[in-house]
């Protein structure tokens, strides 16, 4: 079936100083299909969108809207051309209902009352099958709701041609699963869509088309239906590359951390972790399985001290860090490193340089008054090299970084301080397949020298794969901990969603041959 091109691009390229982000890009977008857009992380893929949607100007080449040439100078002229990008990092008024931040930004001639606005939103989300409450704070709202603003607010703006970057790095399973259906009668209904993304199934089961980019050059575009993970990954890093994770088998050790009736509260004050036990190994991967706000970014906080518990204790090594501060578990000499889920919110200073990023948590160690950046420079260096991060040099800001040079500067510099215990919340969210295989091999380097990982993630393919055990909360409670080896991403769902709690089943849990024994009390360090 043909369909009409809604964007051309013809050799467009697009500089930062020394930096060439995009160079004689060709594309072709078309209404009434589903476009993804795939390379490694700095190759240029949100550059090039960023240009379609107004935030950047082409150095050269030619943009056609329905073959006639089109200047793109603003995000106005994109909305003119029937544009409209929902960014990975959403713009909203958390204070807003979902009303006015819909109504934000219309032009006097387009005014009306925010009663016809909300009716006019409740006819987009009948059409598409959106599930949006018109009424409702954006602070109430949970991610996918605040996604699912964001597109509704492009259409309401007349959006026919839709950019989504990295559109489910925060999602469920579910809520991806609902995303796709409407992304689907979208396509359906005529709209052009182009998804930003790595996750290679997600490409293969969504799109009609993959267009691929390499180190900001456009490598070729193929038919979904005849492409694989393997030939896509091929095309997206230039050789053969191995998609099976490695899970190197180390002699078991005794715990180093230990959780004993541990209890937290969330933000607004409910329990997000409710007497949950549980232990990390030293030489072991333990991975915590759960539906997003199950309670995992209150566990690490908490392993971290960077949140209050409400009760039960934390041991590491013997000693009860319950109470202490980060500083304080420091000056204990004990080390451990935390790798948070907001890169650029907790791990990172943003405008700060690579270099003082590196400092951050040293600088306060010497002898003299001023900072020694001569070492923070040459520990950059060694992780720009050692971990290939694209960057015109040690003193870029990081904010200026691709999501995927962000995570290899924070795990690199959270790597060198030698932690035993690693505490990561999904280190490999949001980056292509090249990184998030290094990412991997990093952790099992760890393994080996008998540290000890806790690793939060959303993949259970990739959990089955790395992990040697997974732990699975439901509602902050665990449902119970299995050997990686032993069991099946149906039995994960289940445990997930609360069907099945293995933990109130005890008496019959060395049946099973999938369970992993894993208590402090059967196995602790006494």
């Amino acid at each position: 079936m043909e369909h009409s091109s809604a964007i051309r691009l013809e050799n467009v390229t697009k500089t930062f100083g020394s930096v060439v982000a995009n160079k004689d890009i060709c594309l072709d977008i078309r209404y009434g299909e589903i476009l993804s857009l795939l390379g490694e992380n700095g190759s240029g893929k949100t550059t090039l969108m960023n240009m379609l949607s107004g935030i950047y100007f082409p150095d050269a080449g030619k943009i056609y809207a329905k073959d006639k040439e089109v200047s793109i100078r603003s995000p106005k002229d994109a909305y003119d051309l029937n544009i409209g990008m929902i960014h990975q990092h959403f713009k909203l008024v958390d204070i807003f209902t979902a009303t006015e931040n819909v109504v934000l930004g219309r032009s006097a001639k387009k005014k009306e009352s925010l009663k016809a606005a909300a009716a006019r939103i409740r006819e987009i989300c009948d059409q598409y099958g959106f599930d949006v409450d018109p009424d409702q704070k954006v602070y109430n709202m949970s991610v996918s709701q605040k996604q699912t603003l964001e597109i509704v607010k492009v259409l309401y703006h007349g959006a026919e041609i839709l950019i989504l970057d990295e559109p489910t790095a925060v999602l469920t399973l579910q809520e991806t699963e609902k995303l796709f259906k409407v992304l689907r009668n979208m396509r359906e209904a005529g709209k052009a869509v182009v998804i930003i993304t790595h996750k290679l199934n997600e490409v293969l089961e969504i799109s009609d088309r993959v267009s691929i980019l390499r180190r900001g050059e456009y490598i070729g575009t193929v038919e979904t239906k005849d492409a694989t993970e393997l030939s896509l990954t091929e095309m997206m890093v230039g050789k053969k590359v191995s998609l099976d994770i490695a899970r190197p088998q180390v002699e078991k050790k005794k715990p180093l951390l230990e959780i004993r009736d541990l209890s937290i509260k969330n933000d607004e004050g409910h329990i997000a972790i409710d007497n949950v036990n549980f232990y990390i190994r030293g030489g072991e991967i333990l991975g915590v399985a759960g539906i997003a706000g199950c309670g995992q970014k209150e566990l690490c906080e908490a392993i971290a001290g960077l949140r209050k518990i409400e009760g039960g204790k934390m041991i590491h090594q013997g000693e009860d860090i319950s109470t202490m501060t980060p500083k304080q578990i420091l000056a204990k000499g004990i080390s451990m490193s935390f790798i948070p889920e907001d890169r650029l919110g907790m791990g990172l200073a943003p405008s700060l340089s690579i270099t003082d990023n590196m400092i951050l948590k040293t600088y306060s160690e010497g002898k003299s008054f001023f900072v020694d950046r001569k070492r923070g420079r040459q520990e950059a260096e060694k992780i720009i090299n050692d971990l290939g991060v694209v960057t015109p040099s040690t003193e870029t800001p990081v904010r200026r970084l691709s999501g995927g040079n962000v995570q290899k500067v924070l795990l690199g510099r959270e790597i060198k301080s030698g932690p035993n215990v690693i505490i990561t919340a999904y280190p490999v969210r949001g980056l292509d397949i090249n990184s998030s295989y290094l990412i991997y091999d990093i952790l099992n380097e760890q393994k080996k020298k008998d540290v000890g990982i806790l690793f939060i993630g959303e993949d259970l393919d990739v959990m089955l794969s790395l992990c040697d055990k997974i732990m699975v909360l439901c509602h902050g409670k665990v449902m119970g901990i299995v050997n990686a080896e032993n069991t099946s991403k149906e039995e994960l769902g289940l445990m997930m969603t609360g069907a099945i709690n293995l933990t109130e089943s005890r008496a019959t849990e060395d049946k099973k041959p999938g369970i992993a024994k894993d208590s402090y009390i059967e196995e602790g360090t006494k």
